[in-house]
């Protein structure tokens, strides 16, 4: 695995060649992982995909192989060092202005996300399938909160900021660019559209304060500050809606979302003043 400790960062670049590289990287070890429990279950009768530990497991050898892969076929291959991450806390008032700026884009993106139809016959099959993985998902709180709230921060902000943005960045393409791709990009990784449109705007707030912070810890610790906050809500009121939770009006929480973001966008932009063009 890449080292995550040290502040100087390999020159690597993202392109087709290094989509593939992840997009294999993550396949494999998955293959072999299924392979493994196909014979564990035919040859000694064990089920292991009924287990919650196979979640996790199928999630890490995913993520991690994605990493590995990029790690050794790109970036060491191009740059002879290994990929490294800028992990520098910030000062407190640089978390006292990014934390309201991601909670106001959540109220955004529920708003938006609620939007969307979950009956019909395109929408209908597709919000099932959906509603019986999140099911499957959050049956374990622990299992839950392993996934979503440690796990999914540091994996998918290493690939989707660390990986497809920074590499874009380091290509030439203008950060602005470079930050709304890895965000669409992570949006359609979701795999539905309740979460794509959520992940979109979210993905946009994680990559602007990776790039004007220029430290990956700040990107994983919103990533697991919003979900966390999915699953004290999924916990203690089975939803994942605040204005169900709350039972206060969406377009009040609208409103509030996008004063709070305009607000602090602005603030964290004066403080952090790199351009993004």
């Amino acid at each position: 695995m890449p080292e995550l400790t040290d502040k100087v960062e390999p020159h690597y670049t993202f392109g087709w060649r290094g989509a593939v590289v992840l997009i294999m990287g993550a396949m494999l070890p998955v293959i072999l992982l299924n392979v493994g429990v196909f014979l564990a279950e035919t040859v000694f009768g064990v089920h292991i995909q009924q287990n919650d530990l196979y979640l996790i497991l199928s999630n890490a050898v995913l993520w991690m192989g994605a990493i590995w892969a990029f790690d050794y076929f790109e970036c060491r291959a191009v740059t002879g060092r290994p990929l490294r991450f800028n992990l520098d806390p910030m000062n407190i008032r640089t978390y006292a202005l990014i934390f309201p700026l991601m909670f106001g884009m959540m109220l955004i993106a529920e708003f938006l996300s609620g939007q969307l139809p979950v009956t019909g016959p395109f929408f209908g099959p597709m919000y099932e399938v959906f509603t019986e993985l999140m099911e499957q998902m959050t049956q374990n709180t622990v299992t839950l909160v392993i996934l979503a709230v440690i796990m999914a921060p540091v994996f998918e902000e290493v690939v989707f900021r660390g990986i497809i943005q920074k590499g874009l960045i380091n290509k030439g393409m203008k950060p602005m660019t470079a930050i709304w791709i890895s965000a669409v990009v992570f949006g359609i990784v979701h795999a539905n559209p309740w979460q794509f449109i959520g992940a979109v705007l979210l993905g946009y707030v994680l990559g602007m304060v990776y790039h004007r912070t220029k430290s990956l810890l700040m990107p994983v610790l919103l990533h697991a500050f919003n979900n966390l906050l999915s699953v004290l809500l999924l916990t203690y009121s089975d939803t994942e809606s605040f204005s169900e939770a709350f039972a206060v009006s969406e377009y009040l929480l609208l409103a509030v979302g996008i004063l709070i973001v305009a607000l602090f966008h602005y603030l964290f932009a004066k403080k952090y003043s790199q351009a993004l063009n």
